[in-house]
């Protein structure tokens, strides 16, 4: 993974460099207010590089996810042709092949049962569905053995619905208990970009799970709330930058950032509840905003003895 302070150092530097230059042309030509467009052009430059990481996050970790899926489909083939070739080496192929899965059988209940312990990681519910995954590939290879008796293809048979059924619930455990830690860890993180960082991760590890099971309710309701968690972050980003420019007195700029926030709020997957109390919240805040600048506009009018400024003109600049 590249490093996060390193690429939003990197940022940081670009937009700045890019505020001063464009500050400088903006006032060589007599631009009064030249930090403003210098000032957003520096944050889409940040915006864009925040945005930009988080899909280039997102599609390392689903290719990090495939390719530990991948190697482990490969070792469990080459294990699989390992052991046919041993067992029909040594003249009694069928109760080879039996025994072998037997004893992985009984090594795959303790890595589940080790799994599902109380104050077990995650990463055991993964390495417990690759290993049912091992299992599952092994034991269809060994069905295609012609001298399997009907018993022992039961047997085979019976242990691969077993093994289905763990394989499911080690998936659904590590997506569901890997995206609840990666997005608490979100939760405490102070750096809008390193919370949406790890949220995209959480995020990633679903999806990953999805892949599998496109149809499981459980995950699709996670992904939904991990989304969801994702769009209040940028909103409330948004709000927070609002309120800091209100109870600063820039009412101008806090009326703009509260629509940056509405912006977010339309786009981002939100629940509908929430989509509603905040937009209405925001709205709220701005005919209040609105308000005090018309209040400020008539007093200043007044003082200077002239006629009442158009809040709208007042608004644009």
């Amino acid at each position: 993974m590249p490093s996060t302070m390193g690429y939003m150092a990197a940022a940081g530097l670009t937009a700045a460099a890019l505020f001063f230059v464009l500050l400088g042309m903006l006032h060589s030509t007599g631009e009064d207010a030249a930090w403003v467009p210098a000032g957003l052009a520096a944050s889409v430059v940040m915006m864009v590089a925040i945005a930009a990481r988080e899909v280039v996050m997102r599609r390392a970790w689903t290719r990090y996810i495939l390719d530990q899926d991948q190697r482990r489909d490969r070792s469990g083939r080459e294990a699989g042709k390992r052991s046919g070739s041993s067992s029909s080496n040594s003249g009694s192929g069928a109760a080879t092949v039996a025994e072998l899965h037997s004893s992985a059988w009984r090594a795959l209940q303790r890595k589940s049962a080790e799994a599902d312990a109380a104050g077990s990681l995650p990463e055991a519910h993964f390495e417990a569905y690759q290993l049912c995954k091992e299992y599952l590939a092994n034991a269809e290879e060994a069905l295609r053995t012609a001298s399997l008796t009907t018993e022992k293809r039961a047997a085979l048979r019976s242990g691969q619905e077993k093994a289905r059924a763990l394989h499911k619930h080690h998936l659904l455990r590590w997506s569901r208990e890997a995206s609840r830690l990666l997005t608490d860890t979100a939760q405490r993180q102070v750096l809008i970009s390193q919370r949406i960082e790890t949220a995209m991760r959480a995020l990633s590890v679903i999806e990953s799970a999805l892949k599998v099971y496109p149809e499981e309710p459980q995950l699709r309701a996670s992904s939904i709330a991990v989304q969801e968690f994702i769009g209040s972050i940028k909103v409330a980003h948004w709000i927070e930058l609002a309120e800091r420019a209100a109870f600063k007195g820039h009412h101008v700029r806090a009326i703009n950032r509260y629509r940056d926030a509405l912006f977010y709020l339309s786009r981002e997957t939100v629940g509908d509840e929430m989509r509603t109390e905040t937009a209405e919240r925001i709205s709220r805040e701005i005919e209040f905003l609105r308000a005090r600048l018309d209040i400020q506009d008539r007093e200043v009018d007044a003082s200077l003895g002239r006629a009442p400024k158009s809040r709208r003109k007042r608004e644009r600049k």
